[in-house]
């Protein structure tokens, strides 16, 4: 992230059209960061697959509804998720549109 684009929406790369996101803050040091993702009404992640990492990471769903098909279940506006690193999540989909607040751990990487 750049100093022009902070504070500013940004297509998700390979999410274009479907999905956008705002980076809240950053730790340059860890790497540690907080954003927010925002998923437009009738987005559907399935071309792009599910995904895992190797750091844990914490999301909220500030607004919205979002079906996470990993789990089989939509993650509704209030739900909280702790998610360990190497969890599948996603595809996601979603019909009326999604904000979900994210924080992540990449220094805390498993091995």
């Amino acid at each position: 992230m750049t100093p022009e684009n902070r504070g500013q929406w940004q297509p998700i790369q390979g999410l274009e059209n479907l999905a956008e996101e705002l980076t809240l803050s950053i730790d340059e040091e860890t790497g540690e960061y907080t954003r927010l993702t925002r998923f437009h009404p009738g987005a559907d992640t399935a071309k792009a697959g599910s995904k895992s990492h190797d750091y844990p990471e914490e999301i909220f769903v500030v607004s919205g509804r979002l079906y996470d098909q990993a789990f089989d279940m939509w993650l509704e506006s209030g739900h909280y998720a702790s998610r360990p690193p190497g969890e599948v999540h996603g595809p996601f989909k979603t019909d009326i549109g999604c904000v979900v607040l994210e924080v992540s751990f990449p220094h805390r990487v498993h091995t």
